[in-house]
């Protein structure tokens, strides 16, 4: 009996160690995991930090001759709210750094602001009067121009529009700006104008 309490003894001091080393593989495991998650779903869960590698910034001009736009191109991101992020000013316009660059395969986002603070008229203070048909453009700043053709527009609540960011086989440009009346207790317009167009192949 002693021979076999002996034996037992060693083998739970042998095993208790090994039982340790499986439990913090296998929370080391559960984190690498939660790592990689994070990273998949960086897009919409990483706030402002700048997770992207150099090569997705990106600048340009939007040109829209209809209602005299020529327009530098900023890179944003999504801001504390889980939305998308405006322009630093009211003459440039945001591309949404985490959707396709305009022209690849995708819908391809610009948001610019449609007045100032103080009432002045912002750069996509007449988004409103584009029309299916109208031609935008977009200069990459190294010799190359895309087309692009209005197809529709339409009005949203303000908050995510999933037909914005949709992707699809081909090239889109969707244009947003705000809209509606101006709700003081938000500090926001209640509603956002999309225009959305095709490139011109």
């Amino acid at each position: 009996m002693r021979t076999q309490w002996t034996v037992l003894k060693k083998l739970t001091l042998l095993l208790v160690p090994v039982f340790i080393l499986l439990l913090i593989s296998y929370f080391s495991l559960l984190k690498l995991h939660g790592k990689q998650k994070n990273l998949q779903e960086g897009k919409t869960q990483v706030l402002g930090v700048k997770s992207q590698t150099e090569n997705q910034w990106w600048s340009g001009h939007l040109i829209i001759p209809k209602i005299n736009v020529n327009a530098a191109v900023q890179t944003v991101g999504i801001n504390s709210n889980g939305e998308m992020e405006s322009p630093s000013n009211s003459v440039d316009v945001g591309w949404y750094m985490y959707g396709p660059r305009p022209g690849q395969t995708g819908s391809a986002v610009i948001a610019g602001h449609l007045d100032e603070k103080n009432g002045e008229p912002g750069v996509f203070a007449k988004l409103d009067k584009l029309q299916k048909g109208d031609k935008l453009y977009i200069d990459d700043g190294q010799g190359t121009t895309t087309a692009f053709t209005v197809r529709e527009s339409h009005t949203f609540d303000a908050g995510y529009a999933e037909e914005v960011f949709n992707s699809s086989d081909s090239a889109h440009l969707n244009l947003v700006t705000c809209a509606g009346f101006w709700d003081n207790t938000k500090q926001s317009y209640h509603k956002r104008l999309v225009v959305f167009s095709d490139i011109v192949n």
